[in-house]
């Protein structure tokens, strides 16, 4: 499946709401690294992924997801993700990345 990304910039609370729709795997993973980059060279704040409508993320993905947030935490910023399906929860919670990733999800 494509992978659809938008992405905006809430003024208000300082941060970037980026909703990827469809999957990410080894051939979509460049454009999510692309809109990573894209909006914290804009902005320097932190991001919220919106997982809602992502179907499907691979190692490729969540790599590309740690390299920003590794970026990131060296200017005090974070990412969180937000409502990932089941399928992805699985895969942060084998790789103990949800603690990091998704801390309401272990409350």
């Amino acid at each position: 499946m494509m992978l659809q990304i938008q992405r905006s910039f809430d003024r208000e609370k300082g941060v970037w709401n980026i909703t990827p729709k469809g999957d990410v795997d080894i051939s979509t993973a460049s454009m999510l690294r692309s809109a990573l980059d894209e909006a914290y060279r804009e902005n320097k704040a932190d991001i919220i992924l919106h997982f809602d409508d992502l179907n499907y993320m691979d190692s490729t993905g969540l790599g590309v997801i740690i390299g920003a947030y590794g970026r990131m935490k060296e200017n005090g910023n974070n990412i969180t993700l937000k409502n990932p399906r089941d399928n992805i929860r699985k895969l942060l919670r084998i790789t103990n990345l949800d603690r990091l990733l998704c801390p309401e999800l272990c409350e």
